[in-house]
């Protein structure tokens, strides 16, 4: 029977809250390779911890990832003698595609992960998990990189993690401040989507997770954490970072080519911005920039070898029309395939807008000519042919911007 406090609180709260409240869950993944020696102290210290200060359902799930030591052995004795502790065992190496499919099997409303190093204070975990299960976000990392972290680490590595960052946030325009910290949460319903797209299986993973992230219009909530580098970290920097630079290029260009976009559950917020679900990072415009040059340049040398022959026979005018039309066609399709990766949709209604961009190419660059002729009544052909060359290229920029918002532009979620 239901008391008069209670009937009372019922009459009064709002509809959304007269509702029993679901407390959210919490998977925290602990990937491992070769850690015999770190294993134990590093799942016992994060077994306490959340035993006493997370109030929020948990389990720990240590993932080994090809070890060759006793790392699985020991990861097998922690769950006979802990309780809500899991082990999973993966004959491949690579901490990403340990988070990946541990991530992938969890059953619980929140995934997180940290290293077994326990370089990052755990007293950051709670404000990490929060912001999750609050709904304010729907990823949450840590960062060394805030005013108000403590880190203690060797001047190689704060070098090479302030220059990688930096150099996100100059090509991609991030948010986030460091992409590196191996102390990151997300809601489940929103990263297994996610986690389709991401191609790299090491320690490009984080990077990459993030990026898609927020190209798809993901907010991505930041905590300061206390971090001690781990003097016994295999980590190989400079390995690391040539092949986290291979890894934006790669991701450069799949969001160049709109292979980026991944479908969101309901749940998942619509972005604020029409356009910040396609958003474009700066260097995926400077990629494509440097696609259409080079199809440019040849769309140049094409040119010329039509031109020439052209004008031995036809007026100025005439050459020019014949030589821009066949070279023009030719441009506007390796563009298409190429540079803007439109290979589906109407062809005829995307020609029909590169064919008013070409007259207005046809016009400015016939106007050139002719006007060179006015100036010069003896030029030759070659210089004919520098003047057109030259007009091209000085609307080269232009071509491009009314390319790539008109004649190729995606339709914007």
């Amino acid at each position: 029977m239901e008391t008069p406090v209670a009937a009372t609180l019922s009459a009064t709260l709002p509809p959304a809250l007269d509702r029993p409240w679901k407390l959210a869950t919490v998977d925290v993944i602990v990937p491992v390779l070769n850690e015999e020696r770190a294993l134990r102290g590093c799942v016992e210290t994060l077994h306490s911890y959340l035993r006493d200060s997370l109030p929020l359902g948990w389990r720990i799930t240590v993932v080994d990832n090809g070890s060759t030591d006793a790392t699985w052995e020991i990861a097998q004795e922690l769950t006979r003698s802990l309780d809500n502790v899991f082990a999973r065992r993966l004959e491949v190496r690579g901490r990403g595609l340990a988070l990946r499919t541990a991530w992938q099997e969890s059953t619980a409303d929140i995934v997180a992960y940290m290293d077994v190093d326990l370089s990052t204070g755990l007293d950051a975990l709670f404000p990490l998990v929060a912001a999750l299960a609050s709904g304010h976000s729907e990823l949450a990392i840590g960062t060394r990189l805030a005013h108000n972290s403590r880190t203690s680490r060797c001047l190689k590595r704060e070098f090479v993690s302030r220059s990688y960052n930096a150099l996100l946030r100059f090509g991609f325009g991030v948010k986030f401040t460091d992409a590196q910290c191996g102390f990151k949460a997300a809601r489940a319903d929103v990263i297994k989507p996610l986690l389709d797209k991401i191609e790299d299986n090491a320690w490009f993973f984080d990077t990459e997770m993030l990026l898609l992230a927020e190209h798809n219009g993901l907010r991505v909530h930041e905590v300061p954490v206390d971090w001690i580098e781990d003097m016994d970290s295999r980590v190989k920097v400079v390995k690391t970072a040539v092949d986290d630079l291979k890894g934006l290029a790669r991701v450069t260009l799949a969001m160049s080519a709109g292979r980026c976009e991944v479908d969101l559950p309901k749940a998942a917020p619509a972005p604020t911005h029409p356009d910040a679900v396609l958003s474009r990072p700066r260097a995926v415009t400077l990629a494509k920039f440097a696609s259409f040059a080079t199809i440019g340049v040849f769309s140049a040398l094409l040119y010329a070898l039509a031109y020439l022959p052209l004008r031995e026979v036809f007026s100025p005018a005439v050459a020019n029309l014949v030589a821009l039309v066949a070279t023009g066609i030719c441009n506007t399709e390796a563009n298409r395939r190429f540079t803007f990766n439109r290979l589906g949709g109407s062809r005829v209604g995307m020609h029909l807008r590169a064919a008013v961009l070409f007259l207005a190419n046809y016009s400015l660059t016939t106007l050139a000519v002719l006007g060179l002729h006015a100036a010069v009544p003896n030029v030759s052909t070659v210089g004919e042919v520098a003047t057109v060359v030259a007009t091209y290229c000085m609307l080269t920029l232009v071509r491009f911007i009314a390319l790539d918002r008109w004649v190729f532009a995606r339709t914007r979620k």
